[in-house]
């Protein structure tokens, strides 16, 4: 299970540094391979630039925290909260390649296809059963609901701009696995 002090750093490379680790949701699991990061301060597409209940979470918690919000009123999306580094932020866990659970994952999803399972933010939410009752949880701490380890520590992670977003959508703030068919939409750029 990954530590509070993984997410005591800056949320660009916790961003990137998540990419390869193992998601664990109860009976299921897979490997992140998309993430989005977002700045707690002057990010116009951060909750927390216009939502005072955003900035009471990152306030309230300890780094490693569920946030968990229902997105225009049909999917839920988990983020993980990056706080007591250079900076705060929040971590939108955009896509998995599903490795545990896959049966339970197309029951929820009503799907066949494993790279239609979690590739895109609400799909993995609905894949995995995720909602508001996790919201606030400590991801550090219960290791039925965590972040585990890198298996393979030598992944090639790509660096685009984020999408799905109309505000500071062109910083290169989305971190994909290089090559890898489970993310929500191809990248644009080479591996770093």
């Amino acid at each position: 299970m990954l530590p509070h002090a993984f997410f005591k750093t800056d949320p660009l490379q916790c961003a990137e540094n998540l990419i390869g680790t193992q998601l664990i949701w109860e009976k299921c699991a897979g490997l992140v391979v998309e993430t989005e990061a977002y700045l707690v301060k002057n990010d116009e597409a951060c909750h927390t630039f216009r939502r005072p209940s955003a900035r009471a979470f990152v306030a309230r918690n300890k780094p490693g925290a569920a946030y968990i919000y229902f997105n225009y009123g049909v999917h839920w999306m988990l983020n993980v909260l990056v706080k007591g580094g250079p900076r705060d932020g929040l971590i939108l866990i955009r896509a998995l390649e599903p490795q545990r659970g896959l049966g339970l994952m197309r029951k929820r999803r009503g799907v066949e296809d494993v790279r239609q399972l979690c590739s895109g933010p609400g799909k993995l939410t609905q894949a995995l059963a995720i909602s508001q009752r996790y919201h606030e949880i400590d991801l550090s701490s219960d290791p039925a609901h965590c972040f585990g380890p890198r298996p393979d520590p030598q992944v090639l992670v790509v660096a685009d701009p984020r999408i799905g977003i109309s505000r500071a959508r062109d910083f290169p703030w989305r971190f994909t696995l290089r090559d890898s068919p489970f993310v929500s939409r191809p990248v644009k750029k080479a591996a770093r």
